[in-house]
């Protein structure tokens, strides 16, 4: 029994002092302070985690037409470019300003399926900039991005170059 009033307290006192230090403002939120490799490692396992899970049971449609992967470039160049960056563009503005810093989807797509890149694309990422394109994006399109972040790790700086410069004028499709 003593045990147990033993727990309760040591759980009381320190969701106390955790409720003081979130309202002592001490804790800075800025985007310029880096997260520490605790707060690191558990925002990226969890979403990680999260995103296998929630991506568990998803079926891409075939996505083999170039037609597809020339859309889903086009919705790509207008709407991820500036944070995830393309093969040959080393940066951007808004990007260094993003913290946590989103992946380089040129490196990072390899490690997601098809699957979990459409499950990121339509519901976004809370609390990392990551915006959820499904409430004004079909599937169909969502799926288009899909495929052709799939494409990135494959991709030179010339090919991107190319399928930019085919695409003409970045303008908007919906």
């Amino acid at each position: 029994m003593n045990c147990i009033k033993g727990f309760v307290m040591i759980a009381i006192l320190g969701l106390g002092g955790g409720l003081a230090l979130v309202y002592s403002g001490m804790i800075n939120v800025a985007a310029t302070n880096p997260h520490s490799a605790l707060t690191d490692w558990l925002l990226s396992t969890a979403s990680d985690q999260s995103i296998h899970y929630q991506a568990k049971g998803i079926i891409a449609p075939p996505l083999n037409d170039p037609k597809i992967i020339t859309e889903g470039f086009e919705h790509y160049r207008e709407m991820c470019v500036g944070c995830h960056l393309a093969p040959g563009v080393k940066s951007s503005e808004i990007r260094k300003g993003l913290m946590p810093q989103p992946p380089k989807l040129q490196e990072a797509a390899e490690e997601w399926t098809l699957a979990e890149l459409f499950w990121v694309i339509k519901n976004g990422i809370k609390m990392t900039g990551m915006p959820a394109w499904g409430p004004t994006h079909s599937d169909k399109k969502i799926w288009a991005m899909a495929a052709f972040v799939k494409q990135l790790p494959k991709m030179t700086p010339a090919q991107y170059k190319a399928m930019d410069a085919a695409a003409g004028p970045d303008h908007d499709h919906d």
